[in-house]
């Protein structure tokens, strides 16, 4: 099982990162990707520090030629792929009605929606083959709804559900199996883009990005007849 491949967007920081890592401590290899080349240098470095075997594709989740290129290029280069998370997000301080721009809201909308999309859809025909899992870390606001989430982001994040469903839908038959991710809140840099954004003492009960890496390796080490169609975390607030 030491030749397994996992894709991972987002790869560079946060929920992402920290996802390569766990995988890679189980014997995947690991690739991450995201538009900060050297910030997935450094994931990359760090990892075979400790023996794992990781790779960097630097991209933008939002063009669809790179990311089709990516999926040739890790098919191409490991021989399969049997894993894809997709951690890469975005959200504004300006997120209600009355403030928000449309062009932020098709920026969100471009990340966090029609970039699963297209990753899943270059990503389909590999994992097809290797009866593969998909997990797409998604937001609490993806399964409650959550007033503060704002407009575009609690649109997407709730779209991304009906995305893991038609999957698990269509492609059973294939036997890949996706999970839709839903983790309450996560002591990460994503954080800063909160209107108000959490001090020191409100993240530290926060989930860590190592407590969702844990769950991400959870689902993709789960054998192959096992489908968690919905994960939902949530921190343990002491009021």
């Amino acid at each position: 099982m030491d030749d397994r491949v996992l894709w991972i967007t987002g790869g560079g920081s946060g929920m992402g990162e920290a996802t390569a890592r766990a995988a890679a401590s189980n014997g995947w290899t690991v690739v991450v990707s995201g538009r900060r080349a050297a910030a997935l240098d450094s994931v990359v470095v760090d990892i075979r520090s400790t023996g794992g075997e990781a790779f960097a594709v630097p991209l933008d989740v939002r063009d669809p030629g790179a990311v089709r290129d990516a999926a040739d290029t890790i098919v191409a280069d490991h021989g399969r792929l049997d894993g894809l998370v997709l951690a890469a997000g975005l959200n504004t301080p300006n997120r209600r009605w009355s403030d928000q721009s449309l062009g932020d809201f098709r920026d969100i909308v471009d990340t966090n929606l029609t970039s699963v999309v297209a990753v899943v859809d270059a990503a389909l025909p590999a994992l097809r083959a290797s009866a593969g899992v998909v997990v797409v870390v998604s937001s609490f606001a993806g399964w409650s709804f959550q007033p503060a989430a704002g407009v575009a982001y609690s649109a997407t994040k709730t779209a991304l559900g009906s995305v893991v469903r038609t999957l698990n839908d269509q492609e059973a038959v294939h036997g890949v199996r996706a999970c839709h991710m839903c983790p309450g809140d996560v002591a990460t840099d994503f954080l800063d883009q909160r209107p108000t954004v959490p001090g020191a003492e409100a993240r530290a009960a926060m989930l860590t990005p190592d407590d969702i890496g844990d769950a991400v390796r959870f689902v993709i080490d789960t054998p192959s007849h096992v489908r968690i169609d919905e994960l939902v975390i949530s921190p343990v607030y002491r009021r």
